[in-house]
């Protein structure tokens, strides 16, 4: 069974990022760089990505690979997408909130996600029609995982929902889009003028921090929100976290509808109330 020897491998991806995340995390600094498009990133962002790129060499020479650090290595059918550390600016700050989100891309289809979070000792995974899972982690012999399963949400005026990054980081477009969603729900994480252009203070917190999950798309995973907007994502972003969202019985697509990891947008939701969203953004245009 190829899902499950996925599986069985991005554990064991997992565990080594965890543990060499961990290393960095426990240090009394955390040093840092800016990259261009205004981000940080650390060395454990980069030692774990070359760990697991290597790890995935051994097992599965023929795979390509993505990472947001280095980019694209290899051509194949079949390759792994990698966020060494998702949540970088917590990671920094010394937050749990952080994690490394694995997947696996057959035929351009996800068939395998994970997130990874030591620091809240958990962990969430996916593979198409068995189910979307979270346990803790280090698991111990009595530890269960727990199976996560979503109800049907219901109008869009009454929903929550989660949107980031904040409006400064996005351009007037999906400012327009976010804000006319703000407008439109129940409630909006975090709540800000989605109009805004210029930096507010103090500066906005993730929809994800002290809530137990370290990504947006979680939340709506373990019904938490009833829907979640990233904005300016790469697929190392979006894809770990489509069949865990989906496979839980909530929605995934960007904001055209399709289910693409390379536009930078993705809508995850409660199912039921996805198109709804969908309509509402599109009237931004």
């Amino acid at each position: 069974m190829r899902d499950l020897a996925d599986l069985e491998l991005a554990h064991r991806l997992a565990d080594q990022a965890d543990a060499i995340a961990r290393g960095h995390f426990s240090t009394a600094t955390v040093e840092s760089a800016t990259k261009s498009d205004g981000s940080p990133v650390t060395e454990a962002d980069r030692e774990i990505e070359i760990v697991l790129r290597s790890l995935i060499r051994q097992e599965h020479p023929d795979d390509a690979f993505v990472g947001e650090e280095f980019g694209a290595h290899g051509h194949g059918r079949r390759r792994w997408i990698i966020d060494a550390i998702d949540g970088t600016a917590s990671f920094l700050a010394g937050e749990p909130e952080w994690s490394t989100l694995i997947a696996v891309e057959e035929d351009g289809r996800i068939t395998l996600g994970m997130v990874s979070a030591p620091a809240l000792g958990r962990r969430w995974w996916a593979n198409p029609d068995s189910g979307s899972w979270t346990g803790s982690y280090p698991s111990t012999p009595d530890t269960t995982a727990h199976r996560l399963a979503l109800s049907k949400g219901g109008s869009a005026q009454n929903a929550a929902i989660g949107i980031w990054p904040p409006p400064p980081r996005l351009n007037q477009q999906e400012r327009a889009v976010a804000a006319r969603l703000a407008r439109s729900v129940n409630q909006v994480r975090p709540a800000l003028d989605w109009t805004a252009a210029e930096p507010t203070a103090p500066a906005p917190r993730k929809p994800s921090t002290g809530s137990g999950t370290c990504h947006g798309a979680l939340l709506v995973a373990t019904g938490q929100l009833d829907a979640f907007l990233l904005l300016g994502a790469g697929p190392w972003d979006i894809a770990p976290l489509i069949p865990i969202v989906q496979e839980a019985g909530g929605t995934f697509s960007d904001l055209t509808g399709q289910h693409r990891t390379d536009t930078g947008a993705a809508l995850f939701a409660r199912p039921g109330l996805h198109q709804q969203l969908l309509d509402i953004a599109a009237t931004a245009n």
